[in-house]
């Protein structure tokens, strides 16, 4: 039999609710794949609350478990890795280390770089230092990087309010020219009212980028980016092409969220029974 698709997940966990690992773990093993989650901070649940607990992993603790994942031969066997939020600046130098070593022994391997930097709202909400290494050493190592507009303008300096500020910022974007760049939750100058958009760049020689609009719900819930990435990997991973991956990640990310409105809750809601079984569909796909 064929082995599932491997995929190494290093990301926030939480106790309560869906960002992370705690968001992207669940669709991802729903579809077929096989995750290796690494966390890099462990919180009781998101900021958005009174109270919160737990803290970023001890550099030597999560050494310890990078070690631990290179004598299980993960870095060989891995078919993708996912990099999310980064809670210190040893953590974020061992991960940047990691995912070089990672793609040097193993070159056909694919690296999603989701640089969790910050949000229009809260402004840049890691330390600028772990921001500079995602910018200086992780996104050139990136095959695809799923940016936010406010993170990608941070990271190229641009204000993102139209296609050609995306296309711009791809190219001034620190990654390489066969990477790709898809710019997410946008609301360009010419989004149509009440949508959102993924746009996505391609390397410099290829057409026009293109947008992926979708409905833009009256909610913003934690974990949706982590969400979204570990969906387009679920999509990837079983055959989609990059654009069909992207789709199907904002028609479920979509459905979380309706779900969640409807109920009323303050975090995405992954257990909502069409949402399940879209991603049992899609661990089907051939």
């Amino acid at each position: 039999m064929t082995p599932s698709p491997f995929v190494i997940s290093i990301q926030s966990q939480v106790v309560f609710g869906h960002v992370g690992n705690s968001a992207a773990l669940f669709p991802m093993q729903a579809a077929g794949l096989q995750v290796a989650a690494i966390p890099t901070v462990i919180y009781s649940n998101t900021p958005d609350y009174p109270t919160l607990r737990g803290r970023a992993l001890p550099p030597d603790f999560f050494a310890d478990l990078l070690q631990g994942a290179r004598e299980r031969d993960l870095l060989t066997r891995a078919d993708y890795i996912v990099t999310g939020y980064i809670g210190s600046l040893e953590v974020a130098e061992m991960v940047a280390d990691f995912v070089a070593e990672a793609k040097a022994v193993n070159p056909t391997l694919t690296y999603l770089c989701d640089p969790v930097l910050g949000d229009s709202g809260p402004g840049l909400y890691v330390p600028q230092p772990i921001a500079e290494v995602m910018r200086k050493r992780l996104l050139p190592l990136a095959d695809i990087a799923t940016p936010n507009p406010f993170e990608l303008g941070w990271l190229t300096g641009r204000q993102i309010a139209t296609v050609q500020d995306v296309e711009a910022a791809r190219r001034d974007l620190n990654i390489r020219d066969d990477a790709h760049l898809i710019a997410t939750g946008c609301i360009l100058d010419t989004t149509q009212p009440g949508q959102i958009e993924s746009i996505i760049c391609g390397p410099h020689t290829d057409s026009a980028p293109s947008r992926h609009p979708t409905a833009h719900l009256p909610c913003a819930l934690p974990g949706t980016g982590d969400l979204f990435s570990g969906l387009i990997l679920a999509g990837l991973a079983r055959g989609q092409s990059l654009v069909e991956a992207v789709e199907t990640a904002q028609s479920l990310t979509s459905r979380a969220l309706a779900h969640a409105q409807a109920l009323g809750a303050g975090e995405v809601v992954l257990s909502e029974a069409d949402f399940r079984q879209a991603l049992l569909s899609l661990g089907r796909t051939p």
